[in-house]
């Protein structure tokens, strides 16, 4: 009698045929219990110890950093940030305002990103009860703060966020530390379409095109984007490449073209399956039927990495759900009771704009442009420490890592 609400009882991963496959249980009443099985566009192999290294090509010499200085790094990756930020504020129109560190967990601004990962919480010392969560991005919070600076339609913010995803991959493109310009733009209801979706997709990758080209001016490197970006949808991708695994088909994809927008990201197929990895249903729009057929208003802006050879994600972004989309989403994965958060209620009655956005990897598109072939050589993160000595030996430095027989960042007494 609502008594229950189904919730992931607990998630582990295996690997299959290069994919991720991510498992969870979930018990439907007192007698049942339904697994559910999701194909991930990862290549992380859980069961290899050292699974998160680069790849072989790039290890027992086979890859030398462009910047060997460190301080010559950090100027470097300051002029990629600043560069990449500054294009993002004149093509999309959007201007940078500041962002929490933490939110509460009643109001329901944290992302959920798949549904199952744990938010790195704690309580004040003199408010115990009180849950503060470190968010995975701002999608949510973003909205919101369209909304509270008055923000009209055309014009957007973008962030500076730093976050913990605390369930993340630790590999070579993957840490627990989150860094990425999370942008948010107020749009017209008549904007909710593909060709807006488009519009702004081409706004942004202009912006990564040119700040490669001025990267690559000043530091030497060689220049690798194309000047047009490729637009695909999953759902011809899977009618193409049906046996293939996400990651499969974003490589196909990458290899031919060097830059895509990959378009339709979450939400099942008819066989049960992910269409094309998570998302949560509270900001992108990935059921609303395109004029081609498909569905979804969302996508992935992947480029080819000429370093690691492989597909290389830089951004998450789509035309954010609108109230009836909303319900729709939260019903079909098993969630309404979050219309009861703050946020939610906000975005039923009216209060929030209609807005698209999205995050672009600070840190993931520095490796990219610096070409790094670990995201350790770019952030201050936690790795493997028997990986760290193994790229430490290879001439690769893994930034703050490394520096001591026994790491104090390896390992709590």
């Amino acid at each position: 009698n609502g008594g229950y609400k189904p919730v992931p009882e607990r998630s582990f991963m295996h690997e299959r045929d290069g994919a991720i496959i991510i498992q969870f249980s979930i018990r439907i009443d007192r007698n049942t219990t339904s697994i559910t099985t999701i194909n991930m566009a990862c290549t992380l192999n859980r069961d290899d110890p050292l699974g998160g290294l680069p790849p072989k090509h790039c290890l027992n010499g086979g890859y030398k950093p462009v910047f060997t200085n460190r301080l010559q790094l950090e100027e470097a990756l300051s002029f990629c940030k600043t560069t990449l930020e500054n294009n993002l504020k004149e093509n999309v129109n959007l201007v940078r305002v500041s962002a929490p560190l933490f939110v509460t967990r009643a109001s329901g601004f944290n992302d959920n990103l798949n549904g199952v990962e744990r938010p790195a919480t704690f309580e004040p010392r003199d408010f115990p009860g009180t849950h503060l969560e470190v968010p995975f991005s701002l999608a949510k919070w973003k909205r919101w703060a369209l909304h509270y600076y008055g923000v009209e339609a055309g014009k957007g913010i973008v962030t500076d966020f730093r976050g913990l995803r605390c369930d993340d991959d630790v590999d070579f493109t993957h840490s627990l530390y989150v860094d990425q310009f999370d942008w948010e733009k107020h749009i017209a209801v008549e904007d909710r379409n593909i060709d807006y979706l488009k519009a702004t997709v081409k706004a942004i990758y202009k912006a990564l095109y040119d700040t490669e080209q001025a990267v690559c001016k000043k530091y030497g490197i060689d220049a690798y984007l194309p000047e047009e970006l490729t637009f695909a949808t999953s759902d011809d991708m899977i009618k193409e490449h049906p046996t293939a695994t996400p990651k499969e088909r974003e490589n196909i994809l990458c290899e031919k073209h060097k830059a895509v927008f990959f378009i339709g990201i979450g939400g099942m197929k008819p066989d049960g399956q992910l269409r094309h990895d998570g998302r949560a249903p509270d900001y992108d729009d990935w059921i609303t039927e395109r004029p081609d057929g498909g569905h979804g208003l969302n996508g992935d802006l992947l480029l080819w990495n000429p370093v690691l050879k492989q597909s290389f994600e830089i951004s998450s972004m789509g035309i954010r759900v609108n109230p009836e989309v909303l319900l729709k989403q939260l019903d079909l994965c098993g969630v309404n009771e979050r219309k009861e958060f703050v946020w939610h209620k906000m975005l039923l009655d009216g209060t929030l704009p209609q807005t698209i956005g999205g995050g672009i990897g600070q840190s993931r598109t520095c490796q990219y442009l610096l070409r790094a072939c670990h995201i350790g050589e770019v952030q201050h993160g936690w790795y493997n420490p028997k990986e760290v000595e193994i790229l430490k030996k290879d001439g690769i430095q893994l930034l703050g890592l490394g520096e001591f027989d026994a790491d104090p960042s390896a390992k709590s007494s």
